[in-house]
């Protein structure tokens, strides 16, 4: 049997209906889950440390970089999201295009970015959290501060455990009461953000930002492929196709809307940062916070910590969310044990699948430090952005006549873009990152070869009608 073997058009369809979850997501719903699954550590943390050590105040250039691949991609995700409205995204897709053994490689690829993403953010948000309790004298015994060997005396991180089961509790509901508190927290980080913005930008000197590219256009790129981990998550919001309303014309909005609407919101961030304070003194924890006590805005510290740890819960929600929704739809086609697609009677979530998730990346963040796999997030996501480029490709060639509610402008070029683009950005990531990476997929190529082929549906399938055949 081939394992290139792919599913049809109406296989794909006819299995979203088998298993039907709860309808109840529009395009602001879809918008906000992708602004609350970018907008978090990146905004925050990583501009501080790109500008110092990489980019200078050329930062800008580097988050217009970073977000023309994004845009690319995005805009392939969308005509994926608007032809095949199902869950698993580009896991999905693949399936439809590539063939199922590249189906599981991306899937497999995915449940790095998603289940890694959620553990490293739980991290960076028991840091902030831990911080905030500082402030109103209260500490934590140093033995439940973090992972083993990540500070004296720490054995094991209970607020990013907490934080995670709770995020978990609150996916298992349901996906409608999920998006509220997405919506809620999202508009306070949006409006801690917008607030930097209008203070901050009566305290820049141009001067700052000369030199404008201290270390050269490479540092541009390197500044770029860094600062890509603030950018993540506007893919999954095409993981929750089965819960939207009106897929085929609300999946596009979400897409595209929350990724344009982020991308300038961190350009006029950086820009204004790299104004108030030179670059070299950025590489600190809380770079947007040391600059309103530059400029003696004290004041601001406080809403910045409220900011970043609503931030970084949004990121929690819409990572575990689709690391959920992947292994959702990988179960239903037989990869993985049927546990994953299960769905609640009353809840219509996948309620056991999200509980052995959120155990899962909730303990690996209790005793793991996570501090260097970031970049194997960034990895996973380019590899993932590469493929769905390459798939547009293909489906117009083999489906030029699917109803599409939604277009991808100037293919091929647009798609080319988004691989070149991805492609470089990828080659600009460290070497031990991809060894690692190399040895993530050999992993995955032995999991399906030992459980995936054998029990895949559609290879069952293809049995079936060989034996009535003959």
């Amino acid at each position: 049997m081939s394992l290139f073997r792919k599913k049809s058009l109406d296989e794909l369809l006819s299995s979203s209906k088998k298993q039907q979850l709860n309808r109840v997501l529009g395009p602001l719903d879809l918008t906000m889950l992708g602004i609350g699954a970018i907008i978090g550590t990146g905004i925050f943390v990583l501009t501080g440390v790109a500008a110092a050590e990489h980019a200078g105040p050329a930062l800008v250039l580097s988050f217009i970089i970073a977000g023309l691949a994004c845009v690319f991609a995005a805009l392939c995700y969308a005509e994926f999201a608007s032809t095949v409205p199902i869950a698993g995204s580009v896991y999905s897709y693949s399936y439809f295009t590539l063939g199922e053994v590249v189906a599981w490689l991306i899937g497999w690829d995915l449940i790095l970015e998603y289940g890694l993403a959620v553990s490293a953010v739980g991290v960076g948000w028991s840091g902030y959290f831990q911080n905030l309790l500082a402030g109103f004298g209260l500490k934590l015994p140093a033995a439940l501060t973090g992972a083993p060997g990540s500070a004296p005396g720490a054995v094991f991180n209970l607020p990013a455990f907490l934080i995670i089961l709770l995020i978990t509790w609150l996916l298992s509901r349901g996906i409608r009461e999920s998006a509220r508190v997405n919506n809620i927290m999202v508009f306070v980080k949006v409006a801690v953000v917008l607030v930097f913005i209008a203070v901050g930008v009566w305290y820049v000197k141009p001067a700052n930002w000369t030199p404008f590219m201290p270390f050269g256009f490479g540092g541009v790129m390197t500044g770029a492929a860094t600062i890509f981990f603030a950018y993540l998550g506007f893919d999954a919001v095409s993981t929750a196709a089965e819960e939207v309303k009106n897929p085929r014309k609300d999946l596009p909005i979400g897409i595209i809307g929350s990724l344009a609407i982020c991308t300038f919101l961190y350009i006029v961030v950086s820009a204004i940062l790299t104004g108030i304070v030179p670059y070299n003194q950025l590489n600190v924890a809380a770079p947007v916070a040391y600059a309103m006590n530059v400029i003696g805005q004290n004041w601001f510290a406080g809403l910045i910590s409220l900011g970043a740890i609503t931030g970084m819960t949004t990121v929690l929600l819409v990572m575990l969310y689709g690391q959920v929704r992947l292994f959702f739809a990988m179960s239903r086609d037989g990869l993985i044990p049927t546990v994953f697609s299960k769905v609640h009677p009353a809840y219509k979530t996948p309620y056991t699948s999200t509980w052995v998730t959120g155990l899962a990346c909730a303990t690996i963040s209790a005793l793991v430090p996570l501090g260097t796999l970031a970049h194997l997030v960034n990895i996973g996501t380019l590899t993932a952005f590469v493929l769905v480029s390459v798939a547009v490709l293909i489906l117009r060639k083999t489906h030029p006549n699917v109803p599409r509610a939604f277009t991808c402008p100037a293919v091929p070029l647009v798609p080319i873009l988004a691989i070149f683009f991805c492609g470089y950005l990828m080659i600009s990531l460290p070497l031990v990152t991809w060894k690692m990476f190399v040895a993530w997929l050999a992993i995955g190529v032995g999991v399906y070869a030992v459980y995936g082929r054998s029990h895949s549906l559609l290879a069952k399938g293809a049995e079936n009608k060989a034996e009535i055949s003959v």
